[in-house]
């Protein structure tokens, strides 16, 4: 009764009309797949041109960057917060464990690797170390095919492994395996695959100390700030996480990778070190800002654009302006504080009269 509209693709030769339980007429629409593509290809705009284009055009380019370091700086601050009251719950360890593990998972999976991290301790990962990666992968849902069969011939050994070291495990564990629907796979690019961040994660857990290790070294220059020597050497931590079959594989299921490829590449890297690692320094009222403002920025995503469109529209600065992480950082923070809250389409929005009068 509450349908509104019927599309489909075959029409049959005979005329045919669609009509609900109250004998009320439905709108018809044939569609072809064959321009299907073609029509949702289309170059449409994330957003249009904000109010606020026109004051922080006028601003000098320094003033700009004022306002996009304090929106960072702010953000900072609440990703600080969030982290100490994780750290004064679970610990320092366990906290950062956590949210490195998210971290992992990018936007697509991250709530299925915040699970496992919440469902599988730090500690109690590192009780069995012989069987950290066994024990993720099963509990994820991926070693649900003892048919080792559908596997590669390269990956056979390495599946079998696995299965016999998660074997003595399942029964106990059976009602923590996530279920497959939780998994977003079709928008995750092959390198990041979640079955590639896990083995990461086993590592991680496996080399924790020595992470713990990169970390400490900050503790002399609190109050000072962080040097581009620590930073470097967390981002030297985990460049160097290694494994011998997802070194060239993309799944489980995937053809062997004639070259190596890293674990956790430089872009997940920069952003584990503006969302996680950061702010755990920052907790223990170490000055991270001169090193975070620094670090540069390799991704974007639609909130971002989005953003970026509304205060800059197609302003040549706009580059320049989301070159860092930090005034990434702060174009999320103003978007949504204003334009997430903002349900006049821009005309009442209290942002472009700040902006004027920032100093």
């Amino acid at each position: 009764e509450e349908t509104v509209l019927h599309v489909f693709i075959d029409k049959s030769d005979r005329e045919f009309f669609t009509r609900t339980k109250s004998n009320r007429n439905v709108p018809q629409v044939q569609i072809d797949p064959a321009i299907l593509p073609e029509a949702f290809s289309a170059n449409i705009p994330l957003a249009h041109v904000g109010r606020c284009q026109s004051p922080l055009k006028n601003l000098p380019e320094d003033r700009v960057r004022s306002v996009l370091d304090a929106a960072a700086q702010f953000r900072l601050q609440k990703k600080t917060a969030r982290l100490r009251v994780k750290i004064d719950n679970h610990g320092a360890d366990e906290a950062l464990f956590q949210e490195i593990a998210a971290a992992f998972g990018y936007k697509e999976n991250k709530l299925p690797f915040a699970l496992i991290a919440q469902r599988f301790s730090l500690t109690n990962l590192r009780k069995n170390l012989n069987d950290t990666e066994a024990i993720l992968f099963g509990v994820a849902g991926f070693l649900e095919a003892p048919d080792l069969a559908v596997y590669k011939k390269s990956a056979k050994n390495y599946v079998r492994e696995l299965w016999n070291r998660w074997w003595p495990h399942r029964d106990e564990l059976e009602r923590l395996i996530l279920p497959a629907k939780v998994w977003k796979l079709s928008s995750t690019r092959p390198v990041n695959h979640p079955q590639r961040r896990l083995a990461a994660l086993s590592i991680l857990v496996r080399e924790w100390p020595a992470f713990r290790r990169s970390l400490s070294k900050v503790r002399g220059a609190s109050r000072t700030g962080v040097g581009l020597a620590v930073v470097n050497g967390v981002k030297k931590f985990f460049g160097t996480l290694d494994h011998p079959f997802w070194k060239f594989h993309y799944t489980l299921a995937a053809d062997a990778s004639p070259e190596p490829m890293a674990l956790v590449g430089e872009s997940r890297v920069a952003e584990i070190l503006a969302n996680v690692v950061f702010p755990f320094w920052h907790a223990y009222d170490v000055d991270v800002w001169s090193e975070y403002a620094k670090l540069s920025a390799r991704l974007t995503n639609r909130r971002l654009e989005t953003a970026a469109t509304r205060l800059f529209g197609s302003d040549p600065g706009r580059r320049e302006f989301t070159k860092t992480i930090a005034h990434q950082q702060a174009l999320l923070q103003i978007y949504e504080d204003f334009c997430l809250q903002d349900n006049s389409d821009c005309a009442h929005c209290p942002f472009p009269e700040q902006m004027a009068k920032w100093k």
